[in-house]
């Protein structure tokens, strides 16, 4: 069996920046075990796989070791491919994911719209736990439905900070949200999840969600610019609409070919 296969580079306009993704098309569903294999072997924070189903695409992003419950670059990494090598004509593409519902993304010149629901923060106790993985202490913490989210005072202090994956890897998330007020851009972040089998993510658009509403309420503005701070960096704009963000951003196609599949 041959398999179709892109690697996209998401949320940048250029190769070997941004986060790389696997999209991988298909007739109809492979079993998951097999999924997660191609995605093991593929190696990257995420490969996303979608079937056509009438009007709509299903959608389902596995990490190395992991089935995950939303992907943004992943999905912008598929949205890239669809419009520029699958032949979807029309402007606005509707996915549906078994575990997050209907995700509508759209195209605007060069940039893709992601449109996913808002996140729900709760503030929490700034634990020995949750600050015992970092170098510096951050000053507040909250949890969404998989993330913790440590906000520190400035850029400078995500920019420098050292995580100690294996007490990091101890704490109950997908992963850990790091971010502080932006220097040239509205917010900063980085994305540790050694949980999920990446220790640091180059750019994570569904931890927007959480990021997005929570900077539209702390700056009052609802339409922000934002970069991840990664060695690789991704630059973001966002917008909050109460119960869902609007997430956009660019792709460049890294390569194509064929997965070999007995």
């Amino acid at each position: 069996m041959k398999l179709k296969i892109y690697q996209v580079d998401a949320f940048t306009d250029s190769v070997f920046s941004g986060n790389p993704a696997a999209v991988c098309p298909l007739d109809q569903w492979l079993d998951g075990s097999l999924m997660q294999k191609i995605a093991m072997e593929n190696n990257l924070a995420e490969t996303a796989f979608y079937v056509k189903s009438g009007n709509e695409y299903q959608i389902r992003w596995f990490t190395p070791t992991v089935e995950v419950d939303l992907c943004g670059h992943a999905s912008l990494a598929a949205v890239f491919v669809l419009f520029n090598y699958e032949n979807h004509t029309e402007a606005e593409i509707r996915f549906l994911s078994p575990r997050s519902g209907e995700l509508i993304v759209t195209q605007n010149g060069d940039f893709l719209t992601l449109n996913f629901p808002t996140d729900t923060l709760e503030s929490v106790e700034l634990t020995s736990e949750l600050t015992s993985g970092f170098n510096i202490m951050p000053i507040e913490a909250y949890k969404g439905k998989t993330d913790f989210m440590l906000v520190f005072e400035n850029e400078q202090q995500v920019k420098a900070l050292i995580p100690k994956m294996k007490q990091v890897e101890k704490i109950v998330a997908r992963g850990i949200i790091v971010t502080a007020p932006g220097e040239e851009v509205d917010f900063v972040s980085r994305f540790f999840a050694p949980q999920s089998g990446i220790n640091e993510d180059p750019v994570t658009g569904s931890a927007h969600t959480t990021l997005t509403p929570f900077w539209a309420k702390r700056l009052v503005k609802n339409e922000l610019s934002a970069i991840q701070l990664s060695s690789r960096k991704g630059y973001l704009n966002c917008k909050f609409m109460d119960e869902r963000v609007e997430i956009s951003g660019q792709a460049q196609l890294y390569l194509k070919g064929e997965i070999l599949v007995e």
